[in-house]
């Protein structure tokens, strides 16, 4: 290694550095333009032209950050960034971070140094190189270390990573990040897991369990490019303001065709005109459903009792009913999709019919059976036996009849007189029956991989939905069992994996459970724990590794709608970042005219968009703050949040979502008394003490 040894020059050495990063990715960008999209024909240049954009868009300098964030020094000194750049000659000048040579700037140890002598991290602020620090894993002298150097950063102690803390810690302005400077071990393991593994992380709060996610889905198609540019890859998320979000992780990182979608927009079948009970809902969702669809589609699937007669020429051909019967019945046993056994009716039907041919002296050939097939007779003989379905007319009937249905299935019927699949006014759990039918008629194409967050929420049915998304591919299945606020929620993992179609306990399906916080302060995470043993009693509670362990302050007022307003106006001007305003979904209106009688500009997010503007103050009703993150959050009035939902425990769970979406400090406001899960320390007697 022959870079200087002084700490100045050494930081201006590495600034050169980055300076050299960006002429090349500019160089590489330029030479993507200049090239010609000819591939030959309209439709392949079209392709290539294509190509190319995606290529040179991926090659774009963001401004903001930096090219890398991490050197290794092992043989050589190898710079860790965001994409791999390369000078002219084609030697790299950054490493991509998926790359293989990359993994021990992850994984390397005192203990296991992978063959690195020194890793450095760097300070960064406005995309500039403001500091490094280094971090002596082995020496050629003594073969192991254990300190940290450090230029432009003086505080912390030897070991601990203060530029790491540091960036995990700074204030979180608009959408997610990435977290490829801040990776853990624990999550870099997921992170690589091969193609053909299907990983459920159990995660914690604030584990980061989404982004690892999402780094998951850029490091597959980094490593299975030609795989999976043919089979894609789907990221699906709880709502739109979630996925707004969290998209620029993927394009911040050089992926910019992965399609993000939610469960109710993957199912959209037809439009959402009506609203079922949360009754109704659950009995839509229950696994049971799939095999009444599958009754009530093949039940249209008639007897023979008449023979078929084909004329052809002077002739009339006769296949006996029997014989019909026992096509249908061997057609319905062979395990495929109900149109595909229809289309292959016609064909049996015209081979008995050139067997009764051959029988009586003739000789027809192949193109005799074709025409057998396609006659009129035999076209009507499959209509009268085999009719051609919709998902939207089996389903409409079996909504008005509630043929097949059990007893209590039948508060699924509909209440007024039987409707045709037009005039159906259909719910959203109607889709994902819709989307169980259109399976059972023609097979949903799969995916090379499908990214599921928030898994825990889905009811069997919606997981059956995605699982097919995934049924020649693998998933990232991402959740919490203590954030189950459905009806449906799931109370294991290796149910809803069942649900999904793999199986836990076969092999390339592995089961992850991330615990240590990196996103969530001591004192938040603690308080809010109180609550594990009433909503999910089986669980590791979740530890805070950040070293600011964050501010806590519950506070008791006379009026919750004002208290409010004065917390998130403090919040606001004392603290930088961002401030998240959540409370009971009824409130939504009387506080955001609270939070203008202060001056606070805000957004409200409804679940659907996260928002058209960058502002730092969000309300946000208590069911759309799943997965979403605000440096300072004030909970308005948790007793009101908790009971708004069908029964204590789904209450409970909302409550320890919405207590988690701090990254640097929260405020409790109630005028309520707390419910006694959160105020009662007796079980949990290590936890933060309430202040007000």
């Amino acid at each position: 290694m022959d870079s200087p040894t002084n700490p100045v020059t050494e930081l201006a050495h590495e600034r050169a550095h980055l300076v050299r990063a960006r002429t090349e990715l500019a160089r590489m960008r330029e030479h993507t333009l200049s090239l010609a999209a000819d591939g030959g024909d309209a439709i392949a240049g079209e392709a290539l032209a294509r190509t190319l954009w995606l290529r040179a868009k991926a090659l774009q300098d963001d401004p903001g950050t930096t090219l890398f964030f991490g050197r290794v020094d092992g043989e050589e000194a190898l710079y860790i960034g965001r994409r791999h750049v390369s000078d002219g000659e084609g030697d790299p000048v950054v490493l991509d971070w998926r790359a293989e040579v990359s993994r021990p700037f992850y994984r390397a140890s005192v203990a296991d140094p992978m063959g690195l002598v020194r890793r450095r991290r760097f300070g960064v602020e406005g995309g500039e190189i403001t500091a490094y620090e280094d971090e002596w894993l082995a020496s050629a002298d003594s073969g192991a270390g254990d300190s940290a150097d450090r230029a432009g950063d003086r505080g912390g102690s030897p070991r601990t990573s203060a530029l790491l803390a540091r960036e995990i810690e700074r204030p979180r302005v608009g959408p997610m990040r990435d977290i490829v400077a801040t990776i853990q071990p624990e999550q870099d393991e997921i992170v690589r897991a091969d193609v053909t593994t299907t990983v459920c992380v159990q995660g914690a709060p604030g584990t980061g369990k989404t982004a690892v996610g999402l780094h998951r889905a850029a490091w597959l198609l980094y490593a299975y490019r030609d795989r999976l540019s043919r089979s894609g890859v789907l990221v699906v998320g709880p709502n739109r303001a979630f996925l707004e979000h969290v998209g620029a992780v993927l394009p911040s990182l050089g992926e910019v065709t992965v399609r993000h979608t939610t469960v109710e927009e993957l199912v959209a079948h037809a439009q959402v005109r009506a609203v079922d009970t949360p009754h109704v809902a659950r009995l839509k969702g229950e696994a049971r459903m799939a095999e009444v669809l599958r009754d009530a589609l093949w039940a249209n699937v008639r007897p023979a009792t008449e023979a078929l007669v084909v004329p052809r020429g002077s002739r009339k051909w006769r296949v006996p009913a029997y014989e019909v019967q026992d096509m249908l019945d061997e057609l319905r046993t062979r395990g495929v999709r109900y149109a595909a056994a229809r289309a292959m009716l016609p064909q049996r039907l015209a081979h008995a019919v050139l067997v009764a041919m051959e029988r009586s002296g003739d000789s027809p050939d192949d193109r005799v059976q074709d025409a057998v097939a396609r006659s009129v007779a035999v076209k009507a003989y499959v209509k009268s036996l085999w009719p051609d379905l919709r998902p939207t007319a089996v389903l409409a009937h079996l909504l008005s009849t509630g043929e097949g249905l059990a007893q209590d299935q039948r508060a699924m019927v509909w209440d007024k007189a039987p409707r045709s699949p037009g005039s159906a006014r259909w719910s959203a759990a109607d889709l994902v029956l819709l989307d169980e039918l259109s399976d059972l008629i023609e097979r949903t194409p799969s995916l090379g991989h499908v990214i599921l967050d928030e898994a825990q929420d889905l009811s069997p049915m919606q997981l059956r939905a995605v699982g097919r998304r995934a049924s020649t591919g693998s998933l990232t299945v991402l959740g919490d069992l203590a954030q189950g606020t459905t009806p449906w929620a799931t109370g294991s993992w290796a149910e809803s994996l069942r649900h999904l179609g793999k199986d836990l306990a076969a092999p390339g399906t592995h089961l992850e459970e991330l615990v240590r916080g990196f996103r969530v302060p001591g004192a938040v995470i603690d308080f809010a724990a109180r609550l594990l043993p009433s909503i999910a009693p089986g669980l590791t509670p979740p530890e805070s590794v950040r070293s600011n362990p964050g501010r806590l302050d519950v506070l008791p007022v006379s009026d919750a709608v004002s208290g409010a307003a004065r917390a998130a106006h403090e919040a606001s001007t004392a603290h930088p970042g961002t401030v998240g305003v959540i409370v009971p979904d009824g409130w939504t209106g009387r506080v955001s005219d609270a939070l203008r009688s202060v001056g606070l500009e805000h957004e409200v997010l409804d679940g659907a968009h996260a928002g058209e503007r960058v502002l730092r103050v969000h309300l946000v009703p208590a069911t759309v703050a799943k997965g979403l993150e605000f440096d300072q959050v004030v909970v308005v009035e948790p007793a009101a949040i908790a009971a708004a939902e069908p029964d204590e425990r789904t209450g409970l769970r909302r409550l320890y979502v919405v207590l988690t979406r701090a990254v640097s400090g929260l405020t409790v406001v109630h005028a309520e008394p707390l419910p006694e899960a959160l105020v009662s320390t007796s079980q949990r007697p290590d936890r933060a003490p309430l202040t007000g």
